[in-house]
């Protein structure tokens, strides 16, 4: 809405001679007759007492004049800012050029003092000087196809000093040459080929350069003449030529050139091929930007090898700064190419030079009548949230634009103006801008404020009625006294009370609700937003509609929108909370920085090895403390160990005494055997930094009694005795289930065996019965 909200009040506004109902008041944030005049052009402020009812804020003395008329104001209670303007310097227009520094511009200092968004217009006149001095310098194209042409040009000095003497008394006339970078692939590198360029036949031929300055300005004819006939054709490869170069350095070197501060300047550039530009010069390897800088030494240009072409845009700003205006006399061939060349470098012209240059004198007169009768004035340094609008006061007046104002077919001797409407959109401090002719040397400088504040014209500062006799009034609104709040200063406070209630309404210390509500009684009450929301917070201080984006997210996705401006949370910063760079985010509850292990880098802990982030707390990968710190602590509490004889240099950077006052990161319970087999009980607290601890260490060790001999020997034996009884039964049981395992098997083989039930054939029963008579079966 903020970037529309200009073009919409220049609709709206147009002048005053618009209807009084097309007057808006756009109102926004309204704190004080200020806050209402930075509203709007058309917002005016009500200083009445007694105009706003019960319980209405302030802000409703902010409107149109002819709302706060209609609601009961009276116009002389009315606070309606305009704009100043002030003509500080205004010289008269010069009729004729008498030697001295000719005025061809007025006024030449204008002080404007604007409300922002309301227009002023002032009016700046022309006039075309009679004989104003001419500088032309003649840069001409001496590659092998122009070598006619020269010929030609050698005899022209009479005719083109005639020509200048018809516009002016005071002429001067300047010869320079160019052709091309002395590298492949512009020109043959081969030694013979750069001290004899040109074709075998042709002997009068000079060694290949880039831009030569021959001739400063001179008024004298006959050493033109004489300049020119030294010069001989050159030659290179390719057909565009280094055209561009040599403007620049003619532009630039003016010491060189002998431009003068009181002349028109014209350059006449004479060729017949196109132009090298900007990144060509990559081709021969040269990366080197051009500098827009002058590099001449014995009238050459020294860094033709080295550095870049300089771009159409580098070119057409210098020429303007420098108040040059070209004239491309060029062949047919190439006319189209220098005309949109011309379309990019103001004040320029372009003439179609005939096959062997005879017309050039003739060209150049014609060319100069366009560009001297054609006024076109522009501004340069614009501040931020101005705008200019030029409207030409001239017959036959060309186009015109927001950037500038275009008379033509402007005789010498005829003035001529130009209204100028100035808009600043916004408040701001003294800023200053140049008003200009293309090509003349004379400026308007314009110094512009704002006027963002209202004079009521007040009573002295004392105690009114209208704030209960407890504070002053302040453009119809209340100013309390110090034990006095409220709209009226109603609330009466104490000492101490004030100031709790003032600080509640104050965040960190700042203005009241941010500027953006009341402070009643020790509480904010917010005032509406452009767009018709509120704005929320404690203190008002909430607006998520007016700020910055950084990667399409407001505020980066990395803060809150308030006051029109991002508050980046604890740990980003920026314009659009684009980057943590502050050190909030690596911050500690001790306030230390990243405890000491890392350092803070756009926001972030960059830890030292091991430790890790969001703040370098914890280590990974680091030794046990409660092992590495336990010589120390075995010698700082007991006096024993490998630190003993120097315990104290060893110890008193590490370990810290237990009254040390240091936040304590992380604590650790610890509990080693010492050299003499004792524990020892010890507590580790991490403090800040990398090896820092402090230690609270148990003063009693705890030390086992020596052994008993006679158990030992005792325990050893049954020991033994136990241990063999113990391997006798494990002996028996692997017997035992050895033996058991054979026998299942032989039982499982006899199940499966199968015995014959018949008789053996080789068996025979007995044949004879034996008794005994005598024995009785007892």
């Amino acid at each position: 809405m903020d970037q529309f909200l200009p073009f919409l009040l220049l609709l709206l506004m147009g002048g005053k001679g618009l209807c009084q109902q097309e007057e808006v008041c756009l109102k926004s944030v309204i704190n004080s007759c200020g806050d209402c005049i930075r509203s709007g052009p058309y917002c005016v402020w009500c200083k009445q007492l007694n105009f706003t009812k019960a319980g209405e804020q302030e802000a409703a003395r902010c409107d149109t004049q002819a709302q706060l008329i209609e609601r009961g104001c009276t116009s002389e209670e009315i606070i309606y800012p305009e704009n100043i303007k002030t003509i500080v310097k205004n010289d008269s227009l010069s009729d004729s050029f008498n030697q001295q520094e000719p005025v061809q511009l007025s006024p030449q200092k204008m002080s404007l003092r604007l409300r922002p968004g309301l227009s002023t217009t002032f009016s700046v006149s022309f006039k075309r000087v009679q004989g104003y001095p001419v500088d032309l310098y003649y840069l001409m194209d001496l590659s092998y196809s122009m070598k006619d042409d020269l010929e030609n040009v050698k005899e022209l000095g009479q005719d083109l000093f005639a020509a200048l003497n018809k516009i002016t008394e005071h002429a001067q006339i300047g010869f320079g040459a160019f052709v091309d970078k002395t590298v492949l692939p512009y020109t043959n590198t081969n030694k013979e080929k750069l001290q004899k360029p040109c074709d075998e036949d042709y002997q009068q031929c000079q060694a290949a350069f880039g831009y030569r300055h021959v001739l400063s300005m001179t008024p004298k004819e006959d050493e033109f003449k004489k300049k020119v006939k030294e010069q001989f054709i050159s030659g290179n490869l390719d057909s565009p030529e280094g055209s561009l170069d040599a403007m620049m350095q003619t532009a630039v070197c003016g010491d060189k050139i002998g431009w003068r501060n009181s002349s028109t300047r014209l350059i006449v550039l004479t060729t017949d091929a196109g132009f090298h530009m900007a990144g060509d010069g990559k081709l021969a390897g040269i990366l080197e930007p051009n500098d827009e800088h002058c590099h001449m030494e014995n009238n050459l240009y020294t860094k033709s090898n080295n550095m870049d072409y300089p771009s159409v845009g580098q070119l057409a700003m210098q020429l303007e700064k420098n108040n040059i205006q070209p004239i491309f006399a060029v062949t047919k061939n190439v006319e189209t190419v220098y005309k949109q060349l011309s379309g990019m470098i103001p004040k320029s012209e372009v003439g179609v030079l005939s096959s062997d240059s005879k017309n050039v004198v003739q060209l150049i007169e014609s060319a100069y009548n366009r560009l001297s009768s054609k006024v076109t004035v522009t501004h340069d340094n614009l501040p931020d949230n101005v705008r200019v609008v030029y409207t030409p006061k001239c017959n036959d007046a060309g186009p015109t634009g927001e950037s500038e104002g275009v008379c033509d077919n402007v005789h010498v001797g005829q003035e001529i103006s130009f209204d100028v409407t100035v808009t600043a959109d916004s408040c701001m401090e003294d800023k200053s801008f140049t008003i200009r002719p293309l090509g003349i040397k004379d400026t308007l400088t314009v110094t512009i404020s704002t006027n963002c504040e209202c004079d009521c014209d007040d009573p002295p500062n004392r105690s009114h009625p209208h704030c209960n006799e407890k504070g002053r009034v302040s453009c119809g609104i209340c100013s309390c006294s110090d034990s006095f709040v409220g709209q009226f200063c109603e609330c009466s406070i104490g000492d101490k009370d004030e100031r709790s209630l003032r600080a509640s309404c104050q965040k960190n210390n700042g203005t009241e609700c941010e500027g953006r509500g009341d402070c009643v009684c020790g509480r904010c009450q917010c005032h509406t937003t452009e767009s018709g929301s509120s704005y929320h917070g404690d203190f008002c201080e909430c607006d998520d509609e007016h700020c910055e984006k950084f990667q399409n997210k407001l505020c980066g996705g990395n803060g809150k929108c308030n006051c029109g401006k991002c508050e980046c949370y604890s740990d980003f910063e920026g314009s659009a909370c684009q980057c943590k760079v502050s050190e909030e985010g690596c911050r500690t509850p001790n306030d230390t920085v990243c405890y000491g292990r890392g350092a803070c880098k756009c926001n972030r802990c960059e830890c030292k090895e091991g430790y890790q982030r969001p703040r370098c707390q914890t280590c990974l990968g680091c030794p046990d403390p409660c092992q590495t710190k336990f010589n120390c602590i075995e010698c700082l509490g007991f006096d024993s160990g490998p630190f003993k004889k120097n315990c104290s240099v060893a110890c008193s950077k590490s370990i810290y005494p237990e009254m040390v006052d240091q936040f304590t990161i992380q604590s650790k319970q610890c509990q080693q055997k010492d050299t003499e087999g004792c524990w020892i009980k010890f507590k580790l607290e991490q403090l800040v930094g990398e090896d820092n601890y402090r230690a609270e260490i148990l003063k009693q060790r705890d030390c086992p009694e020596p052994p008993s001999v006679i158990a030992i020997i005792g325990g050893s034996i049954a020991s033994v005795a136990l241990i063999g009884i113990v391997l006798l039964m494990i002996i028996k049981l692997l017997i035992y289930m050895k033996d058991l395992k054979e026998f299942k098997k032989f039982e499982n083989e006899k199940k499966k065996s199968r015995w014959a039930e018949a008789d053996n054939p080789l068996f025979q029963n007995a044949t004879t019965t034996v008794a005994n008579p005598t024995f009785t079966g007892e």
